[in-house]
C-alpha cells in the first residue's frame, strides 16, 4: 500500500485544498479572451453593437462632418451640449469616440481570431486525403447498388475487373472537379443483402473516395478576409484621407491647396503637402431643361443634364480640357472632383458716390426652388459714407432668371434659365459684425445693428437691376451696377489613399459570400464488394455537408456516366 503524500491528512481542510481551483493567471486569462473572442456568436454581437453604436451619430451633428450644426446646437442648448460632449459620451465625435472605438477593435480582434485557426485547419484540409469509405454506403445520400455477375470467372479475374471498375471511378470523378483517392480494404466489406458473419468476414472490397466543393469554405475564409480588410483600410482612411468643397463661377481658377478651398475636412493624420499639385478653371456651365415646347408643363425647368467644362493643368504645366458630369467625376491623379451643385454668381459692382470702385465681385446666390429663384447677399465692409460718417453696406438680394409676377405681388422666377433676368437688393448700413473676430457665413447677413433703407419692410423699395443696369443707393451714397450673371459650380474634392483597398476588400468580401452560398461541399464514394457467392457488386453514395439538394441526383447521374464501362 502505497504512503500517502504528506499533504493529504485526510482532513476537511486538506480535501477544500484539493477541489480549490486554481487561479487562472495571466496566460489563461488571455486564453479564456481569445476563446470568447474567436466565437462567431461574440463577432455577431460585436456586428450588431457596431450597428446600435452608430445611430447617435445620426441624430445629432458631428465635428468631423457638420462643424456648423455643432455650433448651431450648443448655441440652441448649451445645458445639454455640455452634458454629450462631455468624457465618455462623445456624442458628437461618435465615430473617433472611445467606446465606439473600443467595440470597432473588438470585432476587428475577433474575426481574426475566427479566421486564424479555421484557415489553419482549412490548409491541413486541402493537403488531407478524403475521408474513408464508410463500411455501410446503404445509409448514405442516393446509394445505388449494381451487381455484375459471373459465377464461371476465377477470383483473379473478379478482381481485375473491380480494379477496372475503380479505374474508370476515380477518371470520371476528377473530371468532375473531385479530389480523389482509391483505397483497399480486405475485410469488413458488405453487400446490399444480409449475409452471414463468416462470409462478412471473407469479402473484401476496393473504393475510390472523392470530395469537392473546398472552395466553399475557401469562400467563407475570404468572405471574412475581406471584412477584416475593410474594417482595417476605413480605419487608416478616416486619418489619412481629405475632402473639401469648392464653388468656382465660369472663368474663374481654384489652386489645388488648402488655403484656395471654400471648406476643408482631413483625417488626423492627413498632410497638407500631399495634395497633387493641379490648378482647375471653370470654362462653362451647361445644363439642359426640359423647354415648354418639350413634354407636359409638370416637367417644364427640369434638368436634363448637367455639363461642368473645365482645363485641368496638372504639375508639368501641360492642360486639357474636360467635362464633369454628375456622377461621372474629374479624376486627378489621387484626387476626384464631383459636381455637387450650382446656380447663378451675379457679378455685382459698387461705386462710392464720386464713381470709385468699392466692391466688384461675383456673388454666389444660393437657389431656393427649382426655377433657381435665388437668395444672396452683398457686404461692403468700407469705403462709403452714410450721413457724413463712414459705413459698412450690406444688400440681401434675390434673384430670379426668369422673373413672373405673382398674384400676391411678389416676383419669382418661372424658368431656372436667363429668360427675364431680375436682381433685386434690400438696402441696409450700419455694422456688419465682422470686426468682431466671430467667423460668419458669407451666405448670411446680421442686420441686428444695421438700418434699413431700402427693401421689404420700408418705405423705400428695394433695387431692381436687370443685367448690364445701374440703380442709385440711398442717401446719394454711390451707385450699384449687376454686369452680368454667369453660372457657377461647386465641386467635392476627394482624395482617399484607401479607397482603393476599400474597394478592392469590399470585391473580396462579395465574392467569397458568392462562393460560399452557391458552391456545394460533398463526398462522392465508389465501392466495388466481391461478395460471397462471387458476384461483384458496385455500390455508390454520396454525402453533403450542409444542405444540397442536388446531392441525390448528382449520384445518379455518375452511376448512368459509370455503368457504360462494364
Amino acid at each position: 500500500m502505497s504512503r500517502p503524500h504528506d499533504y493529504d491528512d485526510g482532513s476537511p481542510a486538506a480535501a477544500r485544498r484539493e477541489t480549490a481551483p486554481r487561479p487562472l493567471g495571466f496566460v489563461g486569462w488571455a486564453r479564456w479572451a481569445w476563446r470568447g473572442l474567436s466565437s462567431m456568436k461574440v463577432a455577431l454581437v460585436l456586428l450588431l453593437l457596431l450597428a446600435i453604436a452608430a445611430i447617435p451619430g445620426s441624430l445629432v451633428p458631428q465635428r468631423g462632418a457638420d462643424p456648423n450644426g455643432v455650433a448651431q446646437f450648443r448655441s440652441d442648448h448649451p445645458e445639454l451640449f455640455k452634458v454629450l460632449d462631455a468624457f465618455p459620451i462623445q456624442a458628437f465625435d461618435v465615430y473617433a469616440s472611445v467606446w465606439f472605438s473600443a467595440i470597432y477593435l473588438l470585432l476587428f480582434i475577433s474575426l481574426i481570431a475566427c479566421i486564424t485557426p479555421r484557415t489553419l485547419h482549412h490548409l491541413r484540409a486541402l493537403r488531407a486525403d478524403p475521408p474513408l469509405t464508410p463500411s455501410r454506403l446503404n445509409r448514405m445520400v442516393g446509394f445505388t447498388e449494381l451487381r455484375l455477375s459471373n459465377s464461371a470467372a476465377s477470383a483473379a479475374v473478379v478482381q481485375q475487373k473491380a480494379r477496372e471498375i475503380i479505374a474508370h471511378a476515380k477518371s470520371l470523378l476528377k473530371k468532375q472537379g473531385y479530389r480523389v483517392v482509391v483505397r483497399e480494404r480486405g475485410r469488413g466489406a458488405r453487400c446490399a443483402g444480409e449475409l452471414s458473419d463468416a462470409a462478412e468476414q471473407s469479402l473484401g472490397e476496393l473504393s475510390v473516395a472523392a470530395e469537392r466543393g473546398y472552395l466553399r469554405e475557401t469562400g467563407n475564409l475570404l468572405f471574412h478576409a475581406g471584412l477584416v480588410g475593410v474594417l482595417v483600410f476605413v480605419a487608416v482612411g478616416s486619418g489619412a484621407k481629405f475632402n473639401g468643397q469648392k464653388a468656382l463661377h465660369e472663368g474663374e481658377t481654384m489652386v489645388n491647396a488648402l488655403i484656395d478651398y471654400d471648406s476643408a475636412n482631413s483625417g488626423r493624420y492627413f498632410d497638407p503637402q500631399t495634395l497633387d499639385p493641379f490648378r482647375v478653371r471653370l470654362d462653362k456651365f451647361e445644363v439642359d431643361y426640359v423647354r415648354p415646347d418639350e413634354g407636359d408643363r409638370s416637367s417644364i425647368g427640369f434638368a436634363k443634364d448637367y455639363r461642368a467644362k473645365v482645363t485641368v493643368v496638372d504639375r508639368d504645366g501641360s492642360s486639357r480640357q474636360e467635362t464633369i458630369r454628375v456622377n461621372h467625376p474629374l479624376r486627378v491623379n489621387n484626387t476626384h472632383l464631383y459636381l455637387i451643385a450650382n446656380g447663378y454668381a451675379p457679378r455685382i459692382v459698387v461705386r462710392d458716390a464720386e464713381g470709385k470702385i468699392v466692391f466688384a465681385e461675383n456673388v454666389l446666390f444660393i437657389p431656393q426652388d427649382q426655377n433657381l429663384t435665388s437668395l444672396g447677399v452683398v457686404k461692403v465692409p468700407h469705403g462709403l459714407s452714410y450721413d457724413g460718417s463712414a459705413t459698412q453696406l450690406g444688400l440681401r438680394g434675390f434673384f430670379y432668371p426668369t422673373k413672373v409676377d405673382t398674384s400676391l405681388g411678389a416676383f419669382t422666377s418661372a424658368y431656372p434659365d436667363l429668360e427675364n433676368p431680375l436682381l433685386t437688393l434690400d438696402v441696409f448700413v450700419g455694422d456688419l459684425g465682422i470686426n468682431e473676430g466671430i467667423p460668419k457665413s458669407v451666405y448670411a447677413l446680421d442686420v441686428a445693428k444695421m438700418q434699413q433703407l431700402a427693401g421689404r419692410g420700408v418705405d423705400q423699395p428695394a433695387l431692381q437691376l436687370k443685367i448690364g443696369q445701374t440703380a442709385q443707393l440711398p442717401q446719394q451714397m454711390g451707385t450699384v451696377t449687376l454686369e452680368a450673371a454667369p453660372r457657377y459650380a461647386a465641386f467635392e474634392i476627394m482624395r482617399d489613399p484607401t479607397a482603393v483597398g476599400v474597394l478592392g476588400s469590399s470585391v473580396i468580401a462579395i465574392g467569397g459570400l458568392v462562393v460560399s452560398l452557391f458552391v456545394p461541399r460533398r463526398r462522392m464514394w465508389v465501392k466495388t464488394v466481391i461478395c460471397d457467392d462471387g458476384t461483384l457488386a458496385v455500390q455508390y453514395a454520396g454525402l453533403a455537408r450542409g444542405d444540397d439538394p442536388t446531392l441525390e441526383s448528382a449520384v445518379a447521374q455518375l452511376v448512368a456516366k459509370h455503368r457504360y464501362c462494364f
